[in-house]
């Protein structure tokens, strides 16, 4: 195996793609979870990303930048130009409402996982009722 959680090292094209779907649709999460502790500029976010999935997320600038932009008029997160190194980079952090959000997108994505674990493992949550079990 070699890989995260179960993931091959060298994912299968079938593997991105689910990937990338199911970032697709909690892309929001991931960007409130890696602000919560401390604000970020863009780069970073896409490293913190990369580093706490294991190098199994790898998101772009096309795609970060545009959420950072609508999570920002949402009001879940809010920015400042602060001055690294000689050079001004935006810092986003999360706001008390994106400090919610995230607690809700939490508790969803716990409910996802486990129902979609109750129909990839059903043995293990509900056993065969005609009795003819794996």
């Amino acid at each position: 195996m070699g890989g995260i959680a179960g993931l091959p090292a060298r994912p299968s094209v079938a593997c991105l793609r689910m990937r990338q779907d199911a970032v697709r649709g909690h892309l929001d999460g991931l960007l409130l979870a890696v602000l919560e502790p401390a604000p970020l500029h863009g780069y970073a976010i896409i490293t913190a990303v990369q580093q706490r999935s294991g190098g199994a997320l790898e998101l772009r600038t096309g795609t970060i930048y545009p959420a950072l932009n609508r999570l920002e008029r949402l009001g879940l997160l809010r920015s400042t130009w602060e001055s690294e190194g000689g050079r001004k980079r935006r810092c986003y952090a999360l706001t008390e409402a994106g400090a919610r959000f995230l607690a809700d997108e939490r508790t969803a994505w716990q409910d996802f996982t486990a129902a979609i674990g109750s129909v990839l493992n059903p043995v293990a949550r509900h056993p065969d009722p005609h009795g003819q079990g794996a």
